[in-house]
């Protein structure tokens, strides 16, 4: 059962994971990152969102390793008023405006929008997240939630989301593991982080 944390106007901090491997209708990652971001901002400001911040774009090796080529990869943080369902679906329509396809896990792909967290908002429960943020890697490939999880439970081992964050939200506590994402990327070990790189 889904615990009762989100009041619909209460303002929280949503962070959004960007990402793209592949040009989409001729335009190269890094355009089709920024015309993401133009939609997205588009839909806060409607929603009265502010605080707005986004992060550097960077390079980083696609994941899991050799599946693709290098993907650029960027982070926002804004004050979100609704709840997390409603910035999933903006996200995910966003995603299908720029060909999205999900038939795939962890395909190459010309744009990625992952909710990572939203404020304190734990989803659906503690016990399911915790199945979901312990499982190993290989586990994880081979199995994907039907429902929304947060906070993101892949977060916290990947070098590519943690870096881009820490740009925007260094400060923002993570509700269960109780480390902020500045906490968890020095966390990460070097080799998380080498080959990642600020363009």
């Amino acid at each position: 059962m889904v615990q009762a944390l989100v009041s619909e106007r209460e303002r929280r901090k949503a962070l959004v994971a960007l990402g793209s491997n592949l040009s989409v209708d001729g335009r190269a990652s890094y355009a089709v990152l920024q015309d993401a971001v133009a939609q997205l901002l588009d839909i806060v400001a409607a929603q009265g969102g502010a605080n707005y911040a986004q992060s550097k774009f960077y390079q980083t090796p696609a994941f899991p390793e050799g599946s693709g080529p290098d993907f650029v990869n960027a982070a926002l943080s804004f004050d979100w008023f609704d709840g997390p369902h409603p910035l999933l679906a903006h996200l995910h329509a966003i995603e299908a405006d720029f060909g999205r396809n999900r038939a795939v896990r962890w395909a190459a792909r010309g744009l990625d929008l992952d909710l990572i967290g939203l404020g304190d908002v734990i989803l659906p429960n503690v016990a399911d997240w915790r199945e979901w943020g312990n499982m190993t890697r290989d586990e994880a490939q081979k199995r994907a939630p039907d429902q929304l999880i947060l906070p993101h439970p892949r977060m916290a081992e990947r070098g590519f989301v943690l870096v881009p964050l820490c740009d925007v939200a260094p400060d923002w506590r993570h509700p269960i593991m109780n480390k902020t994402v500045a906490d968890l990327c020095a966390a990460l070990p070097k080799s998380e982080l080498k080959d990642i790189k600020a363009l």
